[in-house]
C-alpha cells in the first residue's frame, strides 16, 4: 500500500487521501478491512448495545467516534475522517465503500454474465464500471436496498454500502421504475398452478459414489424442503439449491428425469417460471463444468 507524508507529519494511507476526495465532493464514504466488508463496532457499539446511529433503521443516540455501524458510519467530516478514532482504522484499511443512498445514488450491482446480459436487455443505459465479476450500474435517485433482486443482481442505495472502484462511465441517468419494482414482493396465493416445463437432461457419467438409494432421495427431500420453506430470495434459493444437489450428484448419474421435475416442481410452487428455472440449472451446470 502506498503511502504519502502529509502536512504535520503523520502518515496517511492512500485509501485515506481516496476518502478525502470523495467527502470533499459530498460523498458519504466509509473504511472497509479485507473481504470488502466493514470494520467490526467497538466494545461500546456491540450488538447494537449503544442504541444504533440517529440515521439507523431504528434512530438511536449512538455518537461513537469510530467507524462503526457498517454504512451508518459513511461519513463527509473530514475531521472525523482523519480523527485519532479512525488512524489506527486507516492503516488496516482494504478498500474505500460509500454510501450511494446518502448522495442520491443507487448502484445495481450486477455479478454475473447473466445479469449483465439481463441488464443490457432490459434496464436503460446509465454509468457504468467494472468489477471482480461483473459491473455496477449508477441511477440518480434512492430506493430500499435489498440482495438477490435476481440472480447475480443486488441493490445498494440506503442502508447500504458499495465499494468506491472509480468514477465510472457514461451518462447518469435516472432511476427507472424497473429497477423499483426489483424489490416489489408479489402477493402470495394460496396455491399455484405448475406450468409445463421442459426439464433439462439429467447429467449422467462417472462412477457413483452414493451407496444406497436413500441417500439420493434423502438429498432430493432436503433440497425440496429448502426451497419450500424459502420466505425471500425466492431466485437466489433455487439457484444455490440446484447448484448443492448438482455439486453431490451431478457427476455420478444418479439424477434421473423424475428428480429434476420434483425441483422444478417445487421452484414453480414457489413462484418461479420455468425460464428461471431452466437458467438456474443451466448456470448451476456452467459454474461446476459439467
Amino acid at each position: 500500500m502506498e503511502h504519502h507524508q502529509p502536512a504535520g507529519g503523520r502518515r496517511v494511507s492512500s485509501h485515506l487521501t481516496t476518502a478525502m476526495g470523495l467527502a470533499g465532493r459530498g460523498v458519504p464514504v466509509l473504511p472497509l478491512r479485507a473481504g470488502k466488508v466493514p470494520f467490526g463496532n467497538c466494545p461500546a457499539c456491540r450488538a447494537n448495545a449503544c442504541g444504533g446511529r440517529p440515521n439507523m433503521k431504528t434512530p438511536g443516540p449512538c455518537a461513537c467516534p469510530r467507524p462503526c455501524h457498517a454504512w451508518a458510519a459513511a461519513t463527509t467530516d473530514t475531521a472525523t475522517l482523519t480523527g485519532p478514532a479512525w488512524v489506527s482504522v486507516w492503516k488496516q484499511t482494504a478498500a474505500v465503500a460509500y454510501h450511494p443512498g446518502g448522495t442520491g445514488l443507487t448502484v445495481v450491482d450486477l455479478d454475473n454474465a447473466a445479469a449483465l446480459v439481463w441488464a443490457r436487455e432490459t434496464l436503460p443505459a446509465t454509468r457504468a464500471l467494472p468489477t471482480t465479476r461483473g459491473e455496477h450500474w449508477i441511477y440518480r435517485g434512492v430506493m430500499q436496498s435489498a440482495n438477490a433482486v435476481r440472480l447475480g443482481v443486488d441493490i445498494k442505495s440506503t442502508m447500504s454500502y458499495a465499494r468506491w472502484l472509480g468514477p465510472g462511465t457514461g451518462t447518469m441517468t435516472a432511476l427507472p421504475d424497473v429497477v423499483r419494482a426489483l424489490i416489489v414482493k408479489e402477493p402470495s396465493t394460496v396455491r399455484v398452478a405448475l406450468t409445463a416445463v421442459t426439464v433439462p437432461e439429467p447429467v449422467r457419467g462417472g462412477a457413483c459414489r452414493h451407496r444406497t438409494p436413500a441417500y439420493l432421495e434423502r438429498g432430493i427431500a432436503m433440497a425440496e424442503e429448502r426451497i419450500t420453506q424459502a420466505t425471500s430470495a425466492v431466485h437466489a434459493t433455487v439457484y444455490g439449491t440446484f447448484l448443492a444437489v448438482l455439486s453431490a450428484h451431478g457427476r455420478c448419474g444418479c439424477l434421473t428425469d423424475a428428480h429434476v421435475r420434483r425441483l422444478f416442481a417445487a421452484a414453480q410452487a414457489k413462484g418461479e417460471g420455468s425460464r428461471h428455472c431452466n437458467d438456474a440449472w443451466t448456470n448451476a451446470l456452467t459454474r461446476l463444468g459439467l
